[in-house]
């Protein structure tokens, strides 16, 4: 199979160049060393006990920094709430499904009575996406920090989010723009090992997949066995139902999804469209049959480089002091 990667990578180059300029902005992981030093404990110590409670939240933690840093970078802006004049991100169709945000509010909290006005709501994010994924028996990285928080947020902006139904052409040149390369493609994916979706996000698959409207009518690629079990969870008009995204370990971050995704029983189209390109069909199969340390490497250096994306520094943006509402 040929790869198809080179096909695909027509960005052009001026506006890569100034989104990868953008990342390079000054971080560091003793940002907070003297104005809240004890910052990642406070996110790790809340962590710890929202997480024991539940544990299913670890997925929407790590998703809510994710849909944060492809939509005007990692800024914050998914956080906040629409106003009179405006819909913000949280209310667009692709983010209706985000959950956790009254926990991000309580880590803000507490970050805010041991040091006001210090740590923005955007590193909160970071940090709490990778206590998520270490808490989940994955790997823990070095959180780069000192983020800014937007003020802007808007619903129209989230059309640049990889949707669960785009093929591997698509998903390429929307990572692409983000200075993402095919490798932290098929890495982050591997992010679905751990939480749920909504049977709304996949119905497709399993009904009048061809506008047929018969029952015979499903995505070809999916696994019959898997289409069966999927419609006992799932019906043509569901759209409130959760299905676990990595069957039977959808809270253990672990190689589980690359063995779905081997075996076509993948949730969405987007995660079977890896199997379409060398590249990434052969991280797949590699990865589906072991090398976890070696993944877990590279989900840390991919997490590090999206968490760079478009980051405020400085003087830009704020400190939100409430995650949700912008300062006044």
């Amino acid at each position: 199979m040929v790869s198809i990667a080179l096909k695909v990578l027509l960005v052009p180059l001026a506006t890569l160049l100034l989104v990868l300029g953008s990342t390079s902005a000054q971080l560091s992981v003793d940002y907070y060393s003297k104005t809240c030093p004890n910052a990642e404990e406070i996110v790790r110590k809340e962590m710890i006990q929202i997480l024991s409670v539940a544990p299913s939240l670890a997925g929407p933690f790590l998703r809510l920094h994710f849909h944060d840093c492809f939509v005007r970078g990692c800024d914050g802006s998914v956080l906040l709430n629409a106003t009179s004049g405006n819909t913000a991100e949280k209310d667009a169709k692709p983010n209706l499904s985000l959950r956790g945000f009254g926990s991000v509010e309580r880590v803000k909290a507490k970050l805010e009575k041991a040091c006001p006005n210090t740590v923005s709501c955007a590193d909160v994010l970071a940090l709490m996406a990778r206590d998520s994924v270490w808490l989940s028996k994955g790997p823990t990285w070095p959180v780069s920090l000192g983020r800014r928080d937007g003020r802007i947020s808007i619903a129209n902006e989230t059309k640049q989010l990889p949707p669960p139904t785009a093929n591997l052409t698509q998903l390429i040149q929307m990572f692409a723009i983000k200075g993402l390369d095919l490798k932290d493609l098929v890495v982050l994916s591997g992010a679905h090992t751990i939480g749920t979706a909504h049977c709304a996000g996949i119905k497709d698959r399993l009904y009048n997949f061809t506008g047929k409207n018969n029952l015979n009518d499903v995505d070809p690629f999916l696994d019959p066995h898997y289409i069966a079990k999927l419609r006992s969870k799932c019906s043509s008009t569901d759209t409130t139902t959760l299905i676990e995204m990595d069957p039977g370990s959808y809270k253990t971050f672990d190689l589980s999804y690359y063995k779905q995704v081997a075996k076509r029983r993948s949730a969405f189209h987007s995660d079977w469209a890896l199997l379409t390109d060398q590249f990434t069909r052969d991280y797949v199969l590699k990865h589906a049959n072991g090398f976890e340390a070696e993944f877990f490497q590279d989900f840390s250096e991919s997490m590090i480089k999206m968490g760079d994306i478009g980051v405020l520094t400085g003087s830009q943006g704020e400190i939100r002091k409430t995650c949700s509402i912008v300062n006044y």
